[in-house]
């Protein structure tokens, strides 16, 4: 049993499948997460506050794809968010690498009920694109995750895993607190990025560039 949260400026006691939008992380779903103060600043904006809703999911027996398990690595996250998310990908490399990377390290995921994973708000999908681009390695891609503590994500995918949750109630999130908060912890993510990170190459890192030219695959060693 897990206790997940879910930001919105509603209250939503009975989350609806095949509701939502399709070009979020990881396609149609209903995006939560096991942290309450991250699920508040999910739900307010900058002219408003909103609610964590809270729930209580019965996993037991259901297929869950999580993103941050040995068998995956980065790239597979960033193939699920180039196939679902509008990335900016018009110069020449950053359309091969968009290319290479959905014929590469795609997943499938309609056997899946629920996916766990990074959520890629504005600062991390902002590192993705740098990494697309070739302005930074795959190791700096790495380090660059965990910068600001931005948080992860549990996303309901099947109709079978929102049978299998209930509303347990919820809290409310003003603007003036949670909107700085969220605000304060992406600031923090750039700033450590830009200062310390995207300018710490190493030798021997993986750019995009090597990694297609040498045709490296999800079973990569040099990809754990």
């Amino acid at each position: 049993m897990k206790t997940l949260y879910h930001g919105s400026k509603d209250i939503i006691e009975h989350p609806r499948y095949g509701a939502g939008k399709p070009y979020n992380d990881y396609g149609l779903g209903f995006y939560c997460t096991e942290s309450l103060d991250l699920a508040k600043e999910w739900a307010v904006s900058v002219d408003r506050g909103g609610f964590a809703n809270c729930y209580e999911f019965d996993c037991a027996d259901l297929a869950i794809l999580d993103l941050n398990g040995e068998d995956y690595g980065l790239l597979h996250w960033l193939a699920l968010l180039l196939r679902f998310r509008e990335f900016d990908a018009s110069g020449p490399l950053a359309l091969e690498a968009k290319q290479y990377l959905l014929e590469n390290f795609a997943i499938d995921l309609a056997p899946y009920d629920a996916i766990a994973g990074y959520r890629a708000d504005d600062s991390y999908f902002s590192f993705a694109q740098d990494f697309i681009s070739g302005a930074i390695s795959y190791q700096q891609l790495g380090r660059a995750m965990h910068l600001g503590r931005l948080g992860q994500q549990f996303v309901l995918k099947s109709e079978r895993a929102f049978d299998r949750l209930r509303f347990t109630g919820y809290e409310g999130a003003s603007r003036d607190e949670w909107y700085e908060r969220k605000m304060s912890r992406d600031r923090a993510a750039r700033r450590e990025y830009l200062d310390e990170e995207r300018n710490r190459r190493q030798p021997g890192d993986l750019f995009i560039t090597t990694i297609m030219d040498e045709g490296m695959g999800a079973g990569d060693e040099r990809l754990r």
